[in-house]
């Protein structure tokens, strides 16, 4: 089978589409023909060597990738959840084998069912950033009706989704973005769009329930204005498991009796238990899938350079098998 993999870090151009053996199932896995991956930040991250946070998990030759979205070709002995010819969708293996390839098995418990009524690019889309999504805006942020809720990066892959999950579960949802990303995020649902070129969100907010970060750039100002922001009490949630908390940002939130953390309570495999949540506002309609781009799997180096510019609208996808 095709796979992309690296043997050293560096830029786009170390991705090399290989042939490599076709993975077996364990007996708590599945094996999954991928249709559809993406391109997440974690990606290019890893393929540059990686941070703090993932570094240690590395190790050469490497798969990327971290999304799936497929069909089910073969199940383990053990796994009753899942038959063949399933369609599912995860985020399995990482960081590990990587999803840029036209097979993958992982453990059956990494996977859910695809949405009804969506294509595998939308699919593939979708899961790890809406596990963070859904981590920080319901399982961290509890959001409840009438809260108002401070969403940072709310055009990218992550951000968007906050803005639909948080609009869903009944909040008042205020996003931060470019010029041209306004009238988008209004169709997907936010309340206040602030353009952060030319408006400074702490001159113009207060009494933010939550802030949500999702921005792609690591900006200590940014945390530190959004306590500005915050109620009395209110909560910060950050998506930069890399970037510890620093004593300023720690000081200002005992200030304002608020608190902080990280997206999956500072584990990298923490959110990835459950899809199902987001799932079910999909199939109620509620939470669609952004695509911005799709690339064949032998362009993977172009949708990595798409991707480090830090300024796509939704989701970069890869597109390894069409869809019938």
């Amino acid at each position: 089978m095709k796979a992309i993999r690296i043997h050293e870090f560096g830029g786009p151009e170390v991705l090399k589409l290989e042939e490599v053996e076709r993975p077996v199932p364990a007996a708590d896995e599945l094996l999954v023909a991928v249709y559809a991956s993406s391109v997440n930040p974690a990606d290019y991250v890893i393929r540059q060597g990686g941070n703090e946070a993932l570094r240690s998990f590395l190790t050469l030759p490497l798969g990327l990738g971290l999304d799936v979205a497929g069909i089910v070709e073969e199940t383990g002995g053990e796994v009753t959840d899942f038959k063949k010819g399933d369609k599912v969708y995860g985020v399995p293996n990482f960081p590990g084998d990587g999803s840029y390839a036209d097979y993958i098995a992982a453990k059956a418990s990494q996977f859910s069912l695809m949405p009804d009524h969506i294509t595998f690019n939308e699919a593939g889309a979708l899961p790890s950033c809406a596990l963070i999504a859904w981590n920080g805006i319901v399982d961290l942020g509890n959001v409840q009706p009438g809260q108002r809720v401070l969403i940072h990066g709310a055009a990218g892959g992550v951000g968007n989704l906050a803005v639909q999950i948080a609009k869903a579960k009944g909040g008042y949802v205020i996003g931060t973005a470019s010029a041209h990303n306004v009238d988008f995020l209004n169709e997907l649902g936010a309340d206040e769009v602030i353009d952060y070129n030319t408006e400074r969100f702490d001159e113009l907010l207060r009494d933010i329930d939550l802030v949500f970060n999702a921005t792609p750039g690591r900006d200590e100002s940014i945390r530190l204005r959004s306590v500005d922001v915050l109620k009395e009490g209110g909560l910060f949630v950050c998506t930069h498991l890399d970037q510890p908390f620093s004593a300023d940002f720690l000081n200002a939130l005992t200030r304002k009796n608020a608190t902080g953390t990280l997206v999956g309570g500072g584990s990298v495999t923490t959110y990835t238990s459950s899809l199902s949540g987001t799932t079910q506002l999909i199939n109620e309609g509620k939470v669609k899938a952004v695509v911005s781009n799709v690339y064949p799997l032998q362009q993977v180096a172009d949708a990595h350079r798409q991707s480090e510019t830090k300024h796509v609208r939704g989701k970069i996808v890869l597109e390894i098998r069409k869809e019938n």
